[in-house]
């Protein structure tokens, strides 16, 4: 196997596990104001994420670096030619971010208040984006042969990668209401539960749609399979949420969100990001790549590195793996 296709393979790995992770959180953050009816309700399910959702991020961070590292050409275009897209979702994960660490700072309710709309919008925002920023990469974007973008912000907003947006945010909150069922007690353990069967249903509709009108655009057997598997998998998730296996339907819902990223990478391939004007515009895994030599080197380095980062945030998860409720939140 190439160096090329190794890495095209990991940066697809990194982003898969990326929305898996951080798709959770960012289904907490949207069900905040939601699910949480009162300070010490909203407390619980910020609690869920506070020991993870920064640790989340870095598999963003490793995946931008891998990009701008073995795929620059890659990397250049997509971030100037989704600079406006790119550039909210970077500061709705600063606003978020902020919002966690100082929604605790005062006690008044109106500071929370403020905190917790900027959680909801900085979960909000991504969670849309994303899914209209891949829905693009998929379907192609006006570049010249100079591989330069040449459209404007209108050209990203077609129906397709609207779809696109609409199924990661109902993906991300469906996952969201699960992993929240498994992670509280109590009352919000049963709304959360409740919430997730109701939402699945509309998941399961979008998420469909947009893998069907993915694999019209562009398609492989890969592709097909890993679609039929995400469906597969939201179903079984549904299924487990409405009889209260809770672990069981997050184990669905992460594999749906995995399998649906596989499908978007895997109809992509040998692309990376096609050219809706010439052919000889579009990038590809050989064209946009470095060198050989600094694929190998990369190699090594991920060789060394990825399994220490692998064990660690495994050792996070596992540390504060237990449920917790209103009752571990004491008053104020």
């Amino acid at each position: 196997m190439e160096l090329t296709t190794v890495w095209f393979l990991l940066v697809a790995v990194l982003f898969t596990g990326y929305f898996i992770l951080e798709g959770f959180d960012f289904g907490v953050g949207m069900l905040l104001p939601v699910l949480g009816r009162d300070d010490r309700e909203r407390r619980v399910l910020i609690n869920t994420i506070g020991p993870v959702w920064d640790g989340n991020e870095v598999w963003l961070i490793t995946a931008g670096g891998a990009m701008f590292a073995a795929f620059p050409e890659w990397y250049a275009t997509l971030f100037s030619g989704f600079y406006l897209p790119l550039l909210l979702i970077l500061l709705a994960l600063i606003a978020r971010g902020v919002a966690f660490e100082y929604r605790h700072k005062r006690p008044e309710a109106s500071w929370k208040r403020r905190w917790d709309t900027a959680i909801f919008v900085g979960s909000v925002v991504p969670a849309v984006l994303w899914g209209v920023a891949f829905a693009n990469i998929l379907r192609g974007v006006p570049l010249d042969a100079d591989h330069e973008y040449v459209g404007g912000l209108v050209d990203l907003l077609h129906p397709y990668a609207l779809l696109g947006g609409v199924t990661t945010a109902a993906l991300f909150l469906t996952h969201g209401a699960v992993f929240l069922a498994l992670k509280t007690t109590g009352e919000i353990r049963q709304r959360a539960g409740a919430l997730a069967v109701r939402l699945g249903v509309g998941t399961a509709v979008a998420a469909v749609g947009f893998l069907t009108w993915t694999l019209s655009i562009r398609s492989s057997t890969a592709a097909v399979v890993f679609a039929v598997g995400a469906a597969l998998a939201l179903l079984g998730a549904l299924a487990a949420a409405r009889v209260r296996r809770e672990g069981w339907a997050f184990t669905g819902t992460a594999v749906a969100i995995g399998l649906a990223v596989a499908t978007l990478f895997a109809a992509l391939f040998p692309n990376v990001l096609p050219s809706t004007l010439d052919a000889a515009g579009t990038l590809t895994a050989t064209n946009a790549a470095s060198t050989p030599y600094t694929l190998k080197i990369m190699t090594w380095v991920a060789v060394v590195f990825t399994p220490i980062v692998l064990a660690y945030q495994g050792w996070t998860y596992w540390v504060f793996r237990k449920r917790i409720g209103v009752v571990n939140i004491p008053q104020h």
